[in-house]
This record gives C-alpha cells, structure tokens and sequence, in this order.
C-alpha cells in the first residue's frame, strides 16, 4: 500500500511577510501551510479585510492551509474563559474561511502540582470547545506541551479518551514529548497511535531540551516514521523547525530548509511513501 504524507509548516518560522514564506516553502517542495502569524499579528487577531487578503495571496501561490496554528488553550486556568471561548469561535470561523478542517489547540497552563486540581475543569472546556467544532465540522488537534495539563502521553490520553469524539484527535509532537522527558517513540506514540492525526516534524536532545532537526535528537524519530509507515498513516506532516537565534529570531530560511531536508533524508528510506 502506497501512501501520502503530506508536508506543511509554520512559514512564520520563515519570514513575517505571508508571500514570502510561500516562496519558500514552495521551494522547499511544500503546498500547503500551518498558519500562525501574519505580518506579526497571530491569524486569529486579523480583520476580515485581512483574512479576505490571506486567502487571495494563498490563491496566488497555489497554497492550501493544513491547519490553523492557533493558541487556543493557552492560557493560564485562572485567565479568563470567557474571552478565550470567545477567541475559539474566532479560530472556528477562521478555519472555515480559509477552507481547513483543522485547529490545533492546547490544554491549558498550569504548573505540575495543579494538574489533579485542574482536570475535571480541563476535561469540561475542552469538550465545550468539541462540541462547538463538531457543529461546524472542524475537528481539533490537541498538541502536547510542556506547561499544560496534556504534557505527557498519559494525561494526553486522558483527554482523548475522556472527550471521546472524533473531533478531537492528537498533534504528535516528538520534541515537546523528550522537553518534559516523556519517552515520545516507542512509548508515546503506541498510547495515542489511534487518536494521532496530525505529525509535526522535530526533534529536541533529551540532555538540555534543545530543538534539533528530525533524527538528530533523541526522539527515535527515524524509528517512528517506520511505524507510522508500518500502520498505515495517512496524512500531514508539519514542519516546526524552531532552530532559532538571536540573529534569526524565526529560524530563517536557510534553518527552515536544513529542518526539511533532514526529514526528507529520512523519509527516502520508506519505499512505501510518497511526499506531497
């Protein structure tokens, strides 16, 4: 069985300017986009003028979204929900006008020895936020975090398991999985294997938690890709390349390209798989 994995990205980690992160990515072998920040303003802060923008320079550059990068859910749980829900339904129309059937979001900043305090109330808006995607069709990915009560793949798989809708499925995220030293392959990936939608692409060393392109850190992010290819998974893989400085505070178009190549390089090994 042949299958197609999709690649995205984060084009702000490239450029401020939407065209340009276009450009590159299409460089790059990429067509579609996880968009976040436009012209420094997050996707959800822009005006309808300015969606309406977005969409004609997506257009232009033959781009399709993959999903909004929003930051639903991050939040502290003593900020106010009732703003942030308001936010969310923002994300929810967003994600319609720009033709994507994907929101990632989170679960909520607390610190380590408030998450027993904080489930039952996590548990509760989240499945407030599915309930609303789910009658517009979105579904809602929950990327794993540090600082937030899904951190782990355990309290990950709570919140699936709890929330128990097929529109909330998992954004794997292997760096962020060795950043609070949670084993992300093989461990991680075979509690939520069956709610993993979503992959985005980067590594981090177990050591100091640094960010480092696929397969140069310690996710086992070559073994990974084989199961993936071993289990039949179809669909996006986003790049995250987060390889910042103080010279390029995005990355950069030379770190953006370096975190491509590294996954593709990968990738090659699996005869199985076609990039798209």
């Amino acid at each position: 069985m042949n299958k197609n994995w999709v690649l995205s990205g984060f084009g702000d980690e490239i450029s401020a300017d939407l065209a340009t992160q276009l450009e590159v990515m299409g460089e790059n072998g990429i067509s579609h986009i996880e968009i976040r920040m436009v012209d420094g303003k997050n996707i959800l802060d822009l005006t309808d003028d300015e969606l309406d923008q977005v969409k004609e320079t997506l257009e232009k550059y033959n781009f399709n979204v993959s999903a909004i990068g929003s930051p639903i859910g991050k939040i502290k749980m003593t900020d106010s929900f009732d703003e942030h829900l308001e936010r969310f339904k923002r994300a929810l129309y967003t994600a319609k006008q720009l033709n994507t059937k994907y929101i990632r979001i989170f679960s909520f900043f607390m610190k380590q020895e408030e998450t027993a305090e904080y489930r039952e109330e996590v548990i509760r808006r989240l499945s407030l936020f599915t309930e609303l995607a789910e009658q517009e069709g979105i579904i809602l990915l929950h990327e794993n975090e540090k600082e937030i009560y899904g951190d782990t793949a355990e309290r990950c798989l709570d919140i699936l398991q709890s929330v128990n809708s097929p529109s909330l499925r998992a954004t794997f995220d292997t760096a962020n999985f060795v950043q609070v030293k949670d084993e992300p392959f093989p461990k991680g990936y075979h509690l939520l294997k069956d709610y993993i939608e979503y992959i985005h692409i980067k590594d981090a060393r177990l050591e100091d938690g640094k960010v480092m392109p696929a397969g140069q850190g310690d996710g086992n992010f070559s073994d990974l890709l084989e199961q993936l290819d071993l289990d039949n998974f179809q669909g996006f893989f986003s790049f995250e390349p987060h390889l910042t400085s103080k010279s390029e505070p995005g990355g950069g178009v030379e770190k953006f390209a370096l975190s491509v190549k590294a996954f593709k390089d990968l990738a090659t090994n699996i005869k199985t798989v076609t990039l798209k």
